[in-house]
């Protein structure tokens, strides 16, 4: 099978957005869509024209409502758009649709007859927007009628189990057209990887019009080819990635794919999001990933799937990176030292001795910076809204602990001295502070302390912005990201090269 094409998604209201839409992707893209069901009443009469006017091989598609579409007229007027489209074919075939999208239950022998007769290839669909789809394999055989239809199956799925069992059949259909794809966040491995699912294509939308198709879990074509380098992408290409949920923002594909281009390795980097951390590392093994970095909240779950703990792994009692070597899982954590790194060069300091320091949260990054605080001498307090949680982590290294509330507010001024903010909270916020998003609003800044938040995502968090208006020096955890980045990379190379 030939590597897949990248196919842009037209959902304009008119023709002529779309063509806009198409003229500006086209470096990125292989085809387009053009979605009759999305365009105007009076835009639809003219869609026999579209293929001459886009001069890109072009799918058409008249969407219903039960398969994620706009259409909602009925089948006796939607065939008619259909046999409009693909009337008085051109003998220059670029004039034509070059394929046109027709559902597995959408049976018009005379529309069929004059797809094929023309060289109009036709893709046989089946969408289910709420559930996985099983039987892919025994599927996509019934749906090849003609023996030239290229069967397409799309569907929701429910976990990353889902995308990891259609992966397993996928692999039965190495030697076929077909295009396979599951939709929504957790889909997004089957769209940067369609080589790896031996898919025909991959669909995308245009950031502009990405809204139009938001449950289905696009991804915009610019992005695709210049952060995941997808036409560079094939079966031998190894892959990396990252776990969390929900996982909505990282920049660390963006990190290592750049660090992938400028080493020329034959590798991608991507998000596989996953609620659950076995799931998450039955992908890896499945889909045989050499490496992937870990984040909320599976930085401690997912160290009872590994074969083998790295020292410093262990005592931290947290794993943000694991290695594929041979078959053999093994877990490191790079947080620390990406910490360290960054905190030192936000403080000016060479270590932390005399310092009182308050750690707030208790989960898997806090650990990481629970070590790397206790190594760098100092005076620490543990804040955390679990009491158990809390005093399990400073008990390791003899801090003092106290509850994340109001009630600790005086606590908290006793070791402002630096505040380490390791909670979520914050992330992707957009509103001022308040409890949902400032895991300390209950503090007043008094000017003098120095505020790190491991959130990078927005540049500035609610509780930064507080702290900065107070005269507090504040950091984000970008460069902590980078500098462990930089560290995990290194363990990638290595494997990269021995594998």
């Amino acid at each position: 099978m030939a590597r897949p094409l990248i196919c842009l998604c037209l959902t304009g209201a008119t023709l002529e957005e779309d063509l806009a839409i198409a003229e500006q992707y086209r470096q990125y893209i292989d085809i387009v869509e053009l979605r009759v069901d999305f365009l105007e009443d009076d835009e639809r009469l003219n869609i026999r024209n579209f293929p001459s006017m886009v001069k890109i091989p072009c799918i058409l598609t008249i969407r219903r409502v039960i398969d994620g579409g706009r259409y909602s007229e009925g089948e006796a007027s939607r065939t008619m758009l259909f046999a409009r489209a693909l009337a008085f074919a051109e003998q220059n075939s670029a004039k034509n649709f070059a394929y046109v999208d027709f559902e597995e239950d959408f049976n018009v022998p005379s529309l069929q007859d004059a797809a094929m007769a023309f060289g109009t290839k036709i893709i046989r669909s089946y969408h289910n927007m709420t559930e996985p789809v099983s039987n892919i394999v025994e599927r996509v055989n019934k749906m090849r009628v003609t023996g030239f239809e290229i069967p397409k199956i799309a569907f929701m799925p429910h976990s990353l189990q889902d995308v990891t069992d259609l992966l397993v059949e996928a692999e039965k259909l190495k030697n076929s057209n077909q295009i396979l794809c599951a939709m929504g966040p957790l889909g997004l491995p089957t769209r940067i990887l369609a080589a790896r699912f031996h898919s025909y294509l991959t669909y995308t939308s245009p950031s502009e019009l990405i809204g139009n198709l938001a449950e289905i879990g696009h991804i915009d074509p610019k992005t695709l080819e210049t952060r995941y380098y997808f036409h560079s992408l094939e079966v031998r290409t190894k892959i990396f990635g990252i776990t969390g949920y929900p996982l909505k923002v990282t920049s660390s594909p963006k990190i290592h794919n750049a660090y992938f281009k400028k080493n020329c390795m034959n590798a991608v980097y991507i998000p596989f999001r996953s609620e659950s951390a076995q799931d998450a590392f039955h992908f890896a093994k499945t889909a045989d990933i050499k490496g992937f970095s870990v984040t909320i909240p599976h930085k401690e779950n997912i160290m009872a799937f590994l074969d083998k703990i790295d020292p410093k792994a262990q005592e931290i009692g947290a794993c943000n990176t694991v290695i594929n070597d041979g078959g053999v899982w093994t877990g490191f954590n790079t947080d620390c030292t990406g910490f360290q790194r960054a905190l030192l060069e936000f403080t000016s300091l060479s270590d932390l001795k005399g310092k009182n320091v308050a750690i707030i949260g208790a989960g898997g990054a806090s650990k990481a910076i629970a070590f790397a605080v206790h190594e760098l001498g100092a005076k620490a307090c543990v804040f955390n809204r679990t009491i158990p949680k809390a005093r399990k982590l400073a008990e390791q290294y003899g801090f003092d602990y106290a509850p994340l509330d109001a009630a600790s507010r005086e606590k908290l001024r006793e070791y402002s001295d630096i505040i380490i903010q390791t909670t979520s909270k914050g992330m992707g916020a957009t509103s001022e502070s308040d409890e949902t998003n400032d895991p300390i609003w209950f503090y007043e800044f008094l000017g003098t302390e120095l505020l790190f938040d491991i959130v990078y995502e927005p540049e500035v968090t609610p509780v930064m912005q507080r702290a900065a208006a107070s005269g507090c020096k504040v950091c984000n955890g970008f460069k902590m990201l980078e500098y462990q980045a930089e560290a995990q990379f290194e363990l990638y190379k290595k494997v990269y090269e021995q594998n």
